[in-house]
């Protein structure tokens, strides 16, 4: 392919040299040596040029597959390599949140949908230690809950699920609430539904909310980053404060995950 374009080059270059030529001769009535000087450039040129579309129509086309077939490996290489990163990259996060707070066993996402809305299943399962009502996180934030288990798999109800609730914090003020998911497909879009208790509490956008925590620990361990306050809801004379929260997890493009399965 490389010599191919090197032909090419040579070929424009030649080009030129030869419109030169004609011009000259052309000046001279046809008695300019310049008309002998072009048989002698352009013979071996036409030869090369021919030399040269034999290759890239005929012989050459077995190697030319080949180098198609090896550039698409790399390709495909690039990306598995990319990916990879990008799952490097979270994992390091999600060990990093989970730092000396939390026991988290790191699993990576192999399948969406189930018998909920919006949910995705894990590839770890019983036999990691993983049981139903545990939280589950990412290198961002909260990411849902687990509600099924397998030996091999774990089913995770996500935040965004209509049938989803959290309780939460805000950070700062230490307001209380509870964060319900909209979503009723797999949509990873859907907003984060916020409503506070107090009917004092002041809400404003940007405002972040951590996770106020259950029960044991049971389905959420206290303190993960939730999201912030996109749009405050609140209507006149409302006794709850309510708000739309954008999520600090990216729904859509989930890969490592981690089960906090004991503090």
């Amino acid at each position: 392919m490389l010599e191919a374009r090197r032909t090419r080059l040579v070929l424009i270059a030649l080009l030129v040299v030869a419109i030169a030529l004609i011009t000259i001769d052309f000046r001279d009535g046809g008695n300019s040596g310049a008309t002998g000087a072009g048989g002698r450039i352009f013979g071996p040129v036409e030869r090369l040029a021919g030399d040269a579309t034999g290759v890239l129509s005929g012989g050459g086309s077995g190697e030319i597959a080949t180098l198609q077939k090896q550039n698409d490996q790399l390709r495909a290489e690039l990306a598995q390599a990319q990916a990879g990163n990008a799952d490097a990259v979270q994992l390091a996060r999600v060990l990093h949140l989970s730092a000396d707070k939390y026991k988290v066993v790191t699993g990576t996402v192999i399948a969406a949908g189930g018998d909920y809305s919006d949910t995705v299943t894990l590839n770890i399962g019983s036999a990691d230690g993983i049981t139903s009502d545990e939280t589950v996180l990412n290198g961002d934030g909260l990411v849902g809950t687990v509600v099924s288990v397998t030996p091999e798999t774990a089913t995770v109800q996500l935040l965004t699920d209509a049938g989803s609730t959290a309780g939460v914090r805000m950070a700062g003020s230490g307001q209380i609430g509870a964060l319900s998911g909209s979503a009723d497909t797999l949509s990873g879009s859907a907003p984060l539904k916020l409503t506070l208790f107090s009917a004092n509490a002041t809400l404003t956008p940007g405002q972040e909310l951590v996770t106020f925590g259950s029960v044991g620990g049971r389905p959420y361990v206290p303190g993960v980053p939730v999201g912030t306050v996109s749009s405050v809801t609140t209507q006149p004379g409302s006794l709850t404060p309510t708000a739309l929260v954008k999520p600090f997890a990216d729904f859509t493009g989930l890969g490592v995950v981690g089960v906090v399965v004991s503090k």
